[in-house]
């Protein structure tokens, strides 16, 4: 048995927690503002970060510090996309990365929908890559909380599904999670449910200390004993901690916190005077700053090559490329896009890396590297790989489905055109394998998803017949053999 010591008992015996049973059966942590549950989350961190694969959410960039001691690697998520964040879930899984998701500096909104897309990139990880982790929310009633708040409905059930997949169904998949709430009131109930150990610190209010005494098995009448704990004192109960309801005081830990607990200084007697001409000073005007001068940034590779290409030497060269140029057709562009979209690998690249791969082609061909920009680029990319060609680019039909995928988010694009094509041509509905590739993954199981989230958004309609699946297309009644 792999046990770590969490603090000590009434007795002053040590209390210890068991990690494997702790991995099966996830773990409950509850306690009003300044009870402890962040010193008591840190302290089961700092005794398994070498035992087990931990992943953090933490909304106000309290456990940063970690990455110091123990080596986390911090995800700031202020520049990142929801794609990449779910990427990188999946990515954390396959490496065995300790990470701490740092929330702090952006608004709730993106702290739901952040937070939903890297725990189901987590939760979407091809079973080879299965291995156990724990998972550490801290202040999970604004991740799957209880009622709609200020945030949309749409970032509030993306972040709920994902702590309710975390919850429910992780186990399985080596995930278990240790959440802490303020508030058993705020959170969702179908979240708490699922946890079978509980640290149950200070609370004051009615409705919290009853629910908490109901989740020990204590008698109602004793459910006041949950105002007399002092900080960092909690009730323990579960398979991974103890049979019956045990106090415990956690034992120190090793690294600190960023934020800071309020402390008592005293004021410097300053007369009153002194203060009205220090805080009603008048504003004065500030001068505009000077302009700094710019300094040309150093050139980049393309532009280089854009340099080059306006100095050859000889007058043939010159000519070719002019008139090279002057001959150049959308279709000859088509076909380059097309080349790229077929080399190794391409349909688990960045669109970025592809462009800058087209613009090389371009400009060895004596090309403008502006003769397609990124917007026109994504177009063409995502009607090839749905398999159009270029003379139905334009057609009536091919823009009606492109005003469909205009309003779907850019990730899934590509596989509503791919089906739109397929619908189109009357042909089978694309496998699980082929929209995989075009949604730039190898989970079949994410690919079958992608399909229920179109047909949330009322993009298409799927129906599984005898002969197979077939998808119509909402608005136009194409449909797939």
């Amino acid at each position: 048995m792999t046990s770590i010591v969490l603090g000590q008992g009434r007795d002053g015996s040590d209390t210890c927690i068991d990690l494997p049973e702790l991995l099966a059966t996830r773990l409950l942590v509850q306690g009003n503002s300044g009870s402890g549950k962040s010193h008591l989350l840190r302290r089961l961190l700092e005794q398994t970060a070498t035992l087990v694969q931990q992943v953090i959410i933490d909304p106000e960039g309290d456990f940063t510090t970690l990455a110091d001691r123990y080596g986390h690697l911090v995800i700031d998520v202020e520049d990142q996309s929801e794609a990449s964040l779910r990427a990188a879930g999946e990515r954390v899984r396959a490496h065995r990365a300790s990470v701490v998701l740092n929330l702090e500096h952006v608004e709730a909104e993106m702290q739901l929908r952040a937070s939903g897309a890297f725990l189901n990139g987590m939760f979407e990880a091809p079973r080879a890559h299965w291995y156990p982790v724990l998972i550490v929310v801290d202040e999970a009633q604004l991740f799957a909380p209880i009622a709609s708040g200020d945030t949309s409905d749409e970032a509030r059930r993306l972040s709920l599904g994902a702590m309710t997949n975390l919850m429910c169904r992780g186990r399985k998949r080596g995930m278990a999670g240790v959440i802490a709430t303020q508030r058993l009131a705020k959170l969702a109930k179908n979240v708490a449910a699922e946890a079978s150990n509980f640290l149950m610190g200070r609370t004051f209010l009615d409705i919290d200390m009853s629910r908490a005494a109901d989740l020990l098995g204590m008698e109602r009448r004793s459910a006041e004993s949950f105002r007399d704990l002092s900080r960092g004192q909690f009730m323990a109960l579960g398979p991974a901690l103890a049979r019956r309801p045990k106090m415990v005081s956690i034992g120190t830990v090793e690294t600190s916190s960023n934020s800071t607990s309020p402390i008592l200084l005293p004021l410097e007697p300053v007369p009153s005077e002194d203060l009205r001409d220090i805080i009603l000073e008048p504003i004065q005007e500030l001068s505009p700053r000077p302009r700094r001068e710019m300094r040309t940034p150093p050139p980049d590779l393309l532009a280089q090559l854009d340099a080059y290409g306006t100095t050859r030497e000889t007058e043939e060269e010159v000519h070719n490329v002019s008139s090279e140029e002057t001959s150049l057709e959308p279709a000859d562009i088509w076909d380059m896009v097309k080349e790229v979209c077929q080399t190794k690998d391409a349909a688990y690249k960045p669109l970025a890396t592809l462009y800058q791969d087209f613009q090389m082609r371009a400009r060895i061909k004596g090309i403008p590297r502006n003769s397609l920009d990124l917007a026109q680029f994504q177009r063409f990319i995502s009607s090839i790989r749905a398999g159009l060609e270029y003379e139905r680019l334009e057609t009536e039909d091919w823009q009606k489905a492109e005003k469909i995928a205009q309003k779907l988010p850019e990730d899934l694009q590509g596989v509503f055109l791919l089906i739109a094509r397929s619908a189109l041509d009357q042909e089978p509905c694309p496998s699980d394998e082929a929209i995989a590739e075009v949604y730039g993954t190898h989970s079949l199981g994410r690919a079958k998803r992608q399909l229920a989230y179109l047909e949330e958004r009322e993009a298409i309609v799927v129906q599984e017949t005898p002969f197979g699946r077939k998808v119509a297309i909402v608005g136009y009644g194409w449909q797939t053999a």
